[in-house]
């Protein structure tokens, strides 16, 4: 198979496209929460702590007193930006909670979906630890019987 064959595979296949939408995704998501952090989260909490504006926080390297970062940087000054790495932490843990958020739900929906059979008469999917089916009626397998199932019309499973 011949190199061009096989990135032509690769690229067909639907990973790489899943890939690509999620890179795209991701990008937008980290976007939305900079622009939560600095535009709406960070001026509330700099006007509590007395109108400090975090992104203008910084350290001169040099000794010199600049009016900003801005200045400080347009002089040529080494500075330590710490105001914009605490924006940029923040952002960081929002995203990190936000994946762990839907990684949680989508473990708790592929768990919900893992603890499903189907029921062996009416094969609809059940919950494994049924033990009446909600559709048939039929009584399942680990069922304790104590009614006669030919008055009831329901069919019990045949015990091994």
């Amino acid at each position: 198979m011949s190199l061009v064959s096989e990135f032509k595979e690769f690229i067909q296949r639907g990973n790489v496209v899943d890939l690509a939408v999620a890179v795209v995704l991701g990008v937008a998501f980290g976007n939305v929460v900079t622009s939560f952090v600095d535009d709406v989260l960070m001026p509330p909490i700099g006007l509590l702590l007395g109108g400090t504006d975090f992104s203008n926080l910084f350290v001169s390297m040099d000794g010199a007193a600049y009016p900003s970062l801005a200045a400080a940087r347009a002089a040529g000054a080494p500075v330590i930006a710490y105001g914009a790495f605490l924006n940029t932490l923040l952002q960081f843990l929002i995203i990190a909670f936000s994946v762990f958020l839907v990684v949680k739900a989508f473990n708790r929906f592929r768990k919900a979906q893992a603890a499903q059979v189907p029921c062996p008469y009416c094969d609809s999917q059940i919950s494994e630890k049924a033990v009446r089916c909600p559709n048939c009626t039929t009584a399942l397998k680990g069922a304790n019987i104590t009614f006669a199932p030919e008055a009831t019309g329901a069919r019990p499973i045949e015990k091994p």
